[in-house]
């Protein structure tokens, strides 16, 4: 870390002359409450909207059932800014964080193991909720193969960036990730397919990761995540959210902040539809045309929670999406590793042949209800799940 990085966060979180002194930034609740909302999708709300969709069908209702499912390749649905928003919210909570963390006489040395730490766990579990690291066997493990897996590598890099430089330096290493990996996406040679393929059998990112993981690469290869040169565009989604969060721990009053942090969404949008043009917008491959319009509509939606639950004050509105957004970790867990309609169903199971086409919707509601519930318990007895 550098020595006027340190000073920096160390002058944020000492007060001014005459100020009562903190001994952390305040908690942004609409932090808390955007981070529920991802979640809920994740946990029951796309199930619980496929179902209203299936009890009203129509034009309207596929059209929401197309955005609930991730684009096979190229382009963009409201699903896919599900993971880039919960890593850019990884991202506005690391200034905070490492603020505290220092003001509390945290070292360098200190910060780096806590975030290797932190990483490593955050493999590991990956491993276990989706890469069948359970199961004990080699011929069914992939490492590689988990939303937490692109958190943890997003998020490490995103720490030491942010420990070594200052917002205009993070802006500035965030933009050499995306032209970096822009680079080696179109300039290393795939055997048998060139340069500058991006299919999902034929581009440079999944070249590399069989050459990486051999044996362990996901089967069959191809139409699913990127992720060793991906780590670029991984810790740039982050690091967006890094500047972010900057914003958000500033003197400026709060309405400018979500002014700026708009025209800040705005401008990452359309500068990624620009750069679409040459690179098109592939999640799967999580390149710089994707992280910037996703960052974008990132940066909106954390205005719009921050203006109405932290500058408005309109708050309790916001509370069962912030009991979710508390313990975002433990519930994703729970939910790769258990399938709460089976709880679910002990109590709505004789209904559902009963009520037609509103089963899906009863069977999805009731499971997430019950999620709800043991989240609830667990805020109310403080048990919140952190690494």
């Amino acid at each position: 870390m550098t020595t006027d990085t340190v000073q920096a966060i160390e002058a944020a979180a000492r007060p001014a002359r005459g100020q009562t002194p903190l001994a952390a930034p305040a908690r942004l609740l609409s932090l808390d409450a955007l981070r529920g909302f991802d979640m809920f999708w994740i946990i029951g709300g796309q199930g619980i909207f496929m179902g209203l969709a299936k009890v009203w069908p129509g034009r309207f209702s596929n059209a929401v059932v197309q955005q609930l499912h991730h684009v096979p390749w190229e382009g963009l649905h409201f699903y896919d800014v599900i993971w880039p928003l919960f890593m850019f919210m990884v991202g506005v909570s690391l200034p905070f964080s490492l603020t505290r963390r220092i003001a509390n006489g945290a070292a360098k040395r200190e910060l780096y193991l806590h975030a290797i730490r932190r990483a490593l766990i955050l493999f590991v579990l990956g491993m276990i909720a989706q890469g069948n690291l359970l199961q004990f066997n080699l011929a069914t493990l992939h490492p590689c193969y988990s939303v937490l897996h692109g958190i943890a590598a997003g998020y490490l890099l995103a720490t030491i960036v942010t420990l070594n430089f200052k917002p205009k330096g993070q802006m500035v290493v965030t933009a050499l990730f995306l032209i970096l990996y822009w680079i080696l996406l179109v300039t290393i040679p795939v055997p048998g397919v060139g340069r500058g393929v991006l299919t999902p059998f034929g581009n440079a990112a999944t070249y590399v990761d069989g050459l990486v993981l051999g044996r362990f690469s996901y089967v069959p290869v191809g139409m699913e995540n990127t992720w060793f040169l991906s780590y670029l565009g991984f810790a740039s989604s982050v690091m967006i959210g890094v500047l972010a969060g900057e914003l958000l721990r500033s003197g400026h009053p709060g309405k400018q902040k979500c002014w700026i942090l708009s025209a800040c969404g705005v401008g990452l949008i359309v500068l990624g539809a620009v750069w679409s043009l040459s690179l098109p917008v592939i999640k799967l491959l999580w390149d710089g045309s994707f992280v910037l319009i996703a960052g974008g509509i990132s940066c909106l939606v954390m205005a719009a929670f921050y203006l109405v639950i932290d500058v408005l004050g309109y708050r309790k509105w916001a509370f069962p999406l912030s009991v979710i957004g508390m313990n975002a970790l433990a519930v994703y867990m729970a939910t790769e590793l258990f399938d709460f309609r089976k709880i679910g169903n002990i109590f709505v199971g004789h209904l559902l042949p009963r009520v037609g086409r509103w089963d899906l919707f009863l069977a999805e509601s009731t499971a997430f209800v019950i999620i709800w519930l043991i989240l609830y318990w667990m805020y109310r007895t403080r048990s919140f799940v952190k690494i």
